[in-house]
Order: structure tokens, then C-alpha cells, then sequence
């Protein structure tokens, strides 16, 4: 949310997915890392890539069926690949299997969009004897499911990692040093918040910090305090407590 003063902090989630994503890319692997909107599924992943292959890693997305017309289109461009597109299939594959054939991270966040046909491609080019290629599925609500429905797809996937809610103990050890609002606030005023408005969810987390920020700007505090934190929480929607 470019909350300025916010800090990555290595919750147990992100050293798992570090290390899942660190032996996915040894063993040029496919894994999965899936779970509800909010919980760092998405930062876990780009975190890793950032520290661990900053210049391998590319990133597909879909938001609706791609078709695999659409998605050779999209590796394609993904990929850096110069001059247009290839018009036929047979070339358009050659072309990506010899762009494979170096090392690649391929990212496909939203996995769930994907149809099975476009699965039957990935894992055509991830076969390929010559490809380099290591793949990360990431995805919301139904990503688990599509996956595991697929298996010749599922029996390939080398790691499944499911990022959840913090629990409480981690929600108080972490969010201090999350921001510096913080840093010297009540652990009781952080349990409250985490029970009545975040449930463990980091976006949550950082929503209501942005609003404690500015509300500790214009009312002038110094320090968080019950009130104020009512306040900032306030702001989000009553559905996340469902």
C-alpha cells in the first residue's frame, strides 16, 4: 500500500515460502502457493523472487479464461521476446521452447483463471527436455482446487504451500516491528485489534495502519491509544470479521 515507514518482516509464512521457492528453483520445480485474499500470498512470492532470482523471474496474469492463443501472446511479452508474434502454433511453440531452454522463473498469479488447456500447455513447455523452467502458481479462492483437479498437473508440482491468517502470538510479535506506530504500542491495544478488526490478515494490517498514520497526523498524538485505534479501524469494511 506504499505505506511509507512499513518494514518486510519475516513472518513464518515468508521463511517458508523462501525456502519452498529456493528448492522449487534448484530442482527447476513447479509449486503452488495459494490462499484467501490479504494474507501475503502475492508479497511472499515477489519478496522471495526479489532476493532470490531478481533477473530470472517473469510474471503472467489473467483476470478472466484465457485461451492459449492468449497465453502463448502473453509469454511472448513476458518473456522479452523480439519482432511479432508468430502467426502458427507450431511456430509460436518452438519459439517459446527455445526462449525455455535458459534459465526462467515464470510466475502465474491468479492460477485459478487458468483453464485446462492452458495447464496442458504449461506443462508441455515445463516437459520439455530442453526447458530451464521453474513455475509458481499462485492464486486466491479456487487455485487449490484447480490445480489439484488437474493430474498429470498435480503429480508435477514439486511443493504446496498454503499462506494463512498470523496467529495471535505471531500478530504480536511481528506487527511491532511491521511500522513504527507500533513499535511502543500496548501489546493488549494490538491483541484488540487483531480480535475485532485485522483476524490475522496482513492487508487488514496494513489498511489500518495507514489510517492510524494519518489519524495520529491530524489529530496532532504522539502515541497510539484506544481510541485513535477504534477510530482507524473503523474504516474497514464489517465484512472482514466474517
Amino acid at each position: 500500500m506504499r505505506l511509507p515507514g512499513a518494514q518486510i518482516v519475516s513472518t513464518r509464512a515468508l521463511l517458508a515460502a523462501r525456502e519452498n521457492i529456493r528448492a522449487a528453483i534448484e530442482a527447476k520445480a513447479m509449486i503452488c502457493v495459494y490462499g484467501q485474499a490479504g494474507n501475503g500470498k502475492s508479497f511472499a512470492v515477489n519478496a522471495c523472487l526479489r532476493e532470490l532470482a531478481p533477473t530470472l523471474t517473469r510474471r503472467i496474469q489473467f483476470r478472466a479464461r484465457p485461451s492459449t492463443r492468449d497465453l502463448r501472446h502473453e509469454l511472448f511479452h513476458a518473456l522479452g521476446l523480439q519482432g511479432r508474434p508468430p502467426s502458427h502454433a507450431i511456430e509460436f511453440d518452438r519459439m517459446l521452447r527455445g526462449a525455455l531452454e535458459e534459465p526462467r522463473v515464470l510466475v502465474c498469479d491468479e492460477a485459478q483463471w487458468l483453464s485446462k488447456l492452458c495447464f496442458e500447455y504449461l506443462r508441455y513447455l515445463w516437459d520439455d527436455t530442453d526447458s530451464d523452467l521453474t513455475i509458481v502458481f499462485t492464486g486466491g479462492n479456487g487455485c487449490f482446487e484447480m490445480l489439484q483437479s488437474e493430474p498429470m498437473l498435480e503429480s508435477r508440482v514439486y511443493a504446496w504451500q498454503e499462506i494463512g491468517r498470523m496467529p495471535m502470538d505471531e500478530v504480536l510479535d511481528v506487527v511491532p516491528a511491521f511500522h513504527p506506530v507500533w513499535e511502543e504500542a500496548d501489546p493488549a491495544l494490538i491483541a484488540v485489534c487483531d480480535q475485532e478488526a485485522a483476524h490475522g490478515n496482513f492487508r487488514a494490517w496494513a489498511k489500518i495502519t495507514h489510517h492510524l498514520t494519518m489519524g495520529l497526523k491530524e489529530s496532532g498524538r504522539k502515541a497510539v491509544d484506544e481510541e485513535l485505534l477504534r477510530w482507524a479501524y473503523s474504516k474497514l469494511s464489517t465484512r472482514q470479521a466474517a
